[in-house]
């Protein structure tokens, strides 16, 4: 069985964190789509529960999340 040397090692790690820093904006990015749809949906059934307007209001703030996501994911896939 082969096993890596120190310097075989090195070398992984150094091309691993290459790639990590390389699509960091990518993964950042995502993450904000993600909690821009949670956080309004959140907010938008907050609302329903508090004023009793079915589920309306949440509809609205999940798409409201989505659009302020995906606009936020394309200026970061810009740069």
């Amino acid at each position: 069985m082969d096993r890596m040397t120190h310097g075989d090692r090195a070398r992984a790690n150094a091309e691993l964190q290459d790639n990590l820093q390389r699509a960091e904006p990518r993964i950042v990015a995502s993450y904000a789509l993600v909690g821009a749809i949670l956080l309004f949906g959140a907010v938008g059934y907050a609302v329903d529960y508090w004023f009793g307007s079915g589920p309306w209001a949440m509809l609205t703030g999940l798409i409201i999340g989505f659009v302020v996501g995906f606009a936020n994911l394309l200026v970061s896939l810009r740069r």
